[in-house]
């Protein structure tokens, strides 16, 4: 017998009546999101100093970094200088993102920037498998400019390219990043949802303590990076 609530069981016609009324609520958030991604085109720009970060091959300038593209998502991973394993959260997050030459149709780039020195920063991205493109801000002022400075936390921006010239366009952190990511969109159409204990759940749902459930950077590591960019004891 499961001792888990289970939703209250009813005959198919009531089951429709109430996925009908919930859809209307779907819809509308729908459109309401697609108002706010036509006030997102419209917003202005500020014009971004020509900042050099570092890449797997050097030096690179910020215009670089659209590798040609004219829009660039950047993702500000979080850093603690001399730890092994990096923020589980930004870990995670960025893992999901395995198949990004999708966005070339769209003159676009997404990455990872992050505070870490870049030796260090790319031996982590091999050590939890990750896929994405890192730079290293460590010895530029632009994670600072942009809301992820040292001891601060994620956050992304986007930014748009004219020529040499650089301009940010958009910037968000905490659950503001949550619409980029599959997990939690999947997790919130499951009858327990996430399972946290925020949420506003029925009687008797299955609840923890928020981020309880999460993978581990160690986790994400045995099952998709490589052992060997761990440091010896």
């Amino acid at each position: 017998m499961s001792t888990t609530s289970l939703p209250p069981v009813v005959d198919a016609g009531t089951w429709q009546r109430e996925l009908d009324s919930l859809r209307s609520r779907e819809k509308a958030a729908t459109r309401e999101l697609d108002a706010i991604a036509a006030q997102r085109r419209r917003l202005p720009m500020v014009e971004m100093p020509d900042y050099t970060l570092e890449g797997a091959d050097g030096p690179v300038r910020l215009a670089e970094v659209f590798d040609g593209r004219s829009q660039l998502i950047v993702y500000n991973h979080m850093w603690f200088p001399g730890e092994v394993w990096q923020c589980p959260g930004c870990t995670g997050f960025t893992t999901q993102f395995t198949r990004l030459e999708g966005l070339d149709n769209f003159d676009a780039r997404f990455v990872i920037v992050t505070q870490g020195p870049i030796e260090e920063a790319l031996a982590y991205k091999r050590r939890v498998g990750n896929a994405m493109t890192w730079y290293s801000t460590a010895n530029s002022p632009f994670g600072a400019d942009v809301g992820a400075g040292p001891g601060e936390g994620f956050a992304v921006n986007v930014f748009l390219r004219d020529g040499d010239r650089v301009f940010r366009t958009w910037h968000t952190a905490g659950r503001g990043t949550e619409q980029l990511g599959y997990l939690f969109g999947l997790l919130d159409l499951l009858p327990y949802g996430r399972q946290e204990e925020w949420q506003d759940s029925p009687p008797g749902w299955p609840q923890s303590p928020t981020y309880s459930r999460w993978s581990s950077s160690e986790d994400i590591a045995a099952a998709y990076g490589d052992a060997v960019g761990l440091p010896q004891e």
